[in-house]
């Protein structure tokens, strides 16, 4: 019995190598689009990609570089079409609570609407994880996905949506959604979280500022960046930065920095105290935006959810007016302000929400369309990591690419004319989508 198994493995050893040799990396160049390439540079015409397997190898202007391409290249002509990297939408939930047609409905949306990756804040990870397995293996068609596992305090544990995200499980004691206490030990908390391939921890809700930093040491201690709310209740926006938050989300909660009492909690918390802004940066928005600067803290700013507030029931705490205008100051200040859309858009609606955050940041946050490019392209990569491999197009990033018809760098909504999407080198003509097919499973959302 010893010896047959010992021939059997040999004999798989001897096949490994001719199996690699047969998957060979495939080759493809995208010849002649106008290249935007994500840094904010001027777009540059009849431009050239080389792809090799999941990588961009080469980039360069049609005429300029003579080199023979290899036989079994596909040469793919997009000539009169514009390039840019593929976007990121830096805010999403896709599984509270989990409804896996609607998520693989909205997966697919995004990613025929030139979404390659998305930032996921919080939820059943179980299901997300999943999820991400199967887009990235190509099981199903949708952008690369990166969560967070969340922390807060055990008061936060209330929420109903933690339980909808933690069914069969007790919500605070698992380990993508921990309640956190001065008695967690937090090295293990950061392990567990880890454990189930968490990309960053999520400070979410009702923790002090000292709480905040001792999570944000432990995390960083073992390499994960901190994704906060930018205000965690009663954590003030300044002492998350002075924790160490790596990204911050929505734009409105720095602006509890200027509320003569910031609310101790997340529930139930006081709207944003709006009358307190003058027609000038507000000295302590200042300081805010400055520390960001410095520190490299990413802003997500999430001015769409603002916009959505407007339909509910509740009085929403910040106007899209203000959210608007802090997100054209921290611009202005030099903030690294990535495009995330905390929601979804309507279920017949053709294009993914980032779309809608994109149009906001031009329309009423002053955004000049290739600055809203930016956000979503080499901002968003940023908002998942420091050294990001994807986000721009050059040599060694991934081969994450959106190809339009139209220029989008100087009508932002041109973005809503994606002909292919490339994700790591498989490319997915738009018109393989049918936007009508997927409504009933988008409409299944609970």
């Amino acid at each position: 019995m010893i010896a047959f198994r010992a021939a059997a493995f040999a004999a798989v050893f001897v096949l490994v190598p001719g199996l690699a040799s047969a998957q060979a990396e495939p080759l493809a160049v995208y010849k002649g689009a106008t290249l935007i390439d994500g840094t904010g540079a001027p777009p540059k015409a009849r431009m050239s990609i080389l792809v090799r397997g999941e990588r961009i190898e080469r980039v360069w202007k049609d005429g300029e570089i003579a080199f023979k391409l290899p036989p079994e290249t596909k040469v793919v002509d997009v000539a009169g079409q514009f390039v840019l990297p593929g976007l990121t939408d830096s805010h999403q939930h896709l599984a509270t609570p989990p409804a896996r047609a609607w998520a693989e409905a909205e997966l697919k949306r995004s990613l025929y609407g030139g979404i390659t990756s998305i930032r996921d804040m919080a939820d059943d990870l179980r299901n997300v994880a999943d999820l991400a397995r199967a887009t990235r293996i190509g099981e199903i068609p949708g952008p690369d996905i990166y969560y967070a596992a969340l922390m807060a305090g055990p008061s936060f544990f209330d929420d109903r949506r933690v339980h909808a995200a933690s069914r069969g499980a007790k919500a605070g004691e698992v380990g993508w959604m921990q309640a956190i206490t001065p008695q967690t030990d937090l090295a293990l908390a950061v392990a567990q979280a880890r454990g189930i391939g968490a990309s960053a921890i999520k400070v979410y809700a009702n923790l002090p500022g000292e709480t905040v930093a001792k999570v944000a040491e432990a995390a960083h201690r073992q390499g994960v960046p901190i994704w906060a709310h930018a205000a965690v209740f009663p954590a003030t926006p300044a002492q998350v930065l002075d924790a160490g938050a790596d990204v911050v989300s929505h734009v409105c909660m720095l602006a509890y920095q200027v509320s003569e009492r910031v609310p101790g909690q997340y529930h139930n918390r006081a709207a944003v105290e709006e009358a307190r802004f003058g027609p000038d940066v507000h000295p302590a928005m200042a300081g805010l935006y400055a520390r960001m600067k410095a520190d490299g803290v990413v802003l997500d700013a999430t001015v769409r959810i603002y916009e959505a507030m407007k339909g509910r029931p509740s009085k929403p705490y910040c106007s899209t007016e203000l959210a608007a205008r802090l997100t054209r100051e921290a611009l202005a200040a030099g903030v690294i302000v990535s495009a995330g859309t905390d929601g979804a858009s309507a279920p017949e609606a053709a294009y993914p929400a980032l779309h809608e955050e994109l149009e906001l940041l031009v329309d009423k946050a002053g955004f000049t369309p290739m600055q809203a490019i930016v956000a979503a392209t080499r901002n968003g990569a940023l908002s998942v990591r420091t050294h990001p491999d994807f986000g721009t197009i050059e040599a060694g990033k991934l081969a994450n690419l959106v190809f339009v018809a139209k220029d989008p760098s100087t009508d932002i909504r041109n973005l809503r004319t994606v002909v292919t999407t490339v994700k790591r080198g498989v490319a997915y003509p738009r018109a393989a989508y049918d936007p009508k097919a997927d409504l009933a499973a988008r409409k299944s959302q609970p």
